[in-house]
């Protein structure tokens, strides 16, 4: 092989490429975070205990549709290898589905009733689903594609970070003014997710046009044994401890994301008595997080990129900690609490914008100790991982809410629901951070001079 680049450098327009990608996909799955519930109750009508058990078996899809995709698209390569690359003609392939899948859901059930539009939404969930995952599986394996080392790993992990926060405050400007102007009904639901997926296939072209399948190591190294196989997720944790390290991660931080976020309108409305600085909060984490991914290739390049996640981490554990204990004995204003806990929320973001960095170098990693390359797999089962997180994050703050006698509606809370709330804002995060800087100081095994051995096999592989 006689280069393992197709070009001298990451460029500029490689770097917003990318950051169409998650922007584009996050337009059409930020209503499916916020909005969806809504859509459900008020314009179809559907009762809460078949949304229950949908919910059950789409978070069931979710969980096996993933890993599944992510087999799927190394197989077709080991047994195709599509010339145009390995990752990007999916995302040409994916990108009309998304957005016709996308329209779809927000607008057919509503021309049925009953059983019948209980049948069509199931399918339409379905298959949006399996759209937005054919797509985001390439767009993040992608990365390990693009990139040659680790500074152009998390400069494009920043990138993306770009994009999701563009993503998801966008679909939140559209929506909400439909809703605003034309009420609870299927037109402005209809409307506004039509508008939502048309922008977003737009970016997605963009993300398809302009990135680059540079790494040819990486994409070229796939094996010649016809792929990866369900049963070589095993080999994953047997053989390869830094993935072990990063499925932690995906765990705990995702747990921490969604239990903080579960419980923050009771800690801002039934504790701190002022609900409406949520706003300002959301503002304000934009704002941190649009510096955060700013300096973060800068900070990384310095003292490299598992440290920065270590140190940033740890910080965030003991920021959410040391905020718990002076809770416990004395009371905080809501501007005081709002400002130190998005200080710490922006520290433990760095963490999962630039996580998809090291399920790169996982990815190498891999290929080190098999000598067989598995992106797609990898980041399928990552996003498993990811999944789990959020499903224990959701379930265990909705039961705890029962568990410490939160009484709906109620003007004054007990103490016991008090202490919950903020346990579930605070220590709870605090000691799931701490699991995840476990899982990079003690399990992540990718040390310098593994680094050099891997980097010394690919110069041997490419003589």
């Amino acid at each position: 092989m006689a280069s393992t680049t197709k070009s001298s450098g990451l460029t500029l327009k490689h770097k917003v490429g990318y950051a169409m990608g998650d922007l584009g996909g996050c337009m059409t799955f930020a209503l499916m975070g916020s909005m969806v519930t809504r859509y459900y109750t008020n314009v179809l009508h559907v009762n809460t205990a078949v949304l229950a058990v949908l919910l059950f078996v789409w978070n069931v899809w979710d969980a096996v549709n993933d890993p599944l995709m992510g087999i799927l698209m190394d197989k077709m390569y080991a047994k195709n290898h599509n010339p145009k690359g390995k990752f990007r003609p999916w995302l040409l392939r994916v990108a009309p589905l998304l957005c016709i899948t996308a329209i779809a859901f927000w607008t057919v059930p509503t021309f049925f009733q009953g059983t019948a539009m209980l049948v069509v939404l199931f399918f339409c969930k379905i298959l949006y689903e399996a759209c937005y995952t054919m797509f985001n599986i390439p767009m993040g394996s992608l990365l390990g594609a693009m990139a040659n080392n680790d500074g152009e790993r998390s400069a494009l992990s920043s990138a993306r970070g770009f994009g999701s926060v563009i993503g998801n405050v966008l679909p939140m400007m559209i929506l909400p003014q439909l809703l605003a102007k034309y009420g609870d009904t299927s037109f402005a639901f209809g409307a506004g997710a039509a508008i939502c997926a048309v922008i977003g296939f737009v970016f997605c072209l963009l993300h398809y046009f302009w990135t680059e399948e540079r790494n040819l190591a990486a994409v070229e190294a796939v094996g010649k044994d016809g792929g990866m196989k369900l049963s070589d997720i095993g080999v994953l944790f047997t053989k390869n401890r830094a993935f072990i390290a990063l499925i932690i991660h995906g765990i705990c931080i995702c747990t921490q994301q969604y239990v903080a976020q579960t419980f923050g309108s009771y800690m801002y409305g039934d504790v701190l008595g002022d609900i409406g600085i949520m706003s300002v909060q959301s503002s304000l984490s934009m704002v941190l997080n649009v510096v955060v991914l700013f300096l973060c290739p800068m900070v990384s390049k310095k003292i490299g990129l598992e440290k920065m996640i270590r140190l940033c981490l740890v910080g965030a554990a003991i920021i959410y900690g040391g905020l718990f204990v002076v809770m416990s004995v004395t009371t905080v204003s809501a501007l005081v609490y709002m400002v130190v806990t998005t200080i710490a929320s922006g520290l433990s973001s760095i963490s999962i914008f630039m996580q998809w960095g090291l399920v790169a170098t996982v990815n190498d990693y891999h290929d080190y100790v098999t000598g067989k390359r598995a992106e797609g797999t990898v980041y399928g089962v990552f996003n498993l991982s990811r999944r789990v997180g959020q499903t224990i994050g959701n379930s265990a703050a909705v039961f705890a809410l029962g568990v410490i006698g939160y009484a709906a509606g109620a003007a004054t809370q007990p103490a016991s629901a008090i202490a919950g709330i903020k346990a579930g804002c605070l220590l709870i995060p605090a000691i799931a951070l701490v699991g995840s800087w476990v899982a990079f100081r003690f399990i992540w095994n990718i040390t310098p001079d593994i680094r050099a051995k891997m980097e010394a096999k690919k110069i041997a592989a490419e003589k």
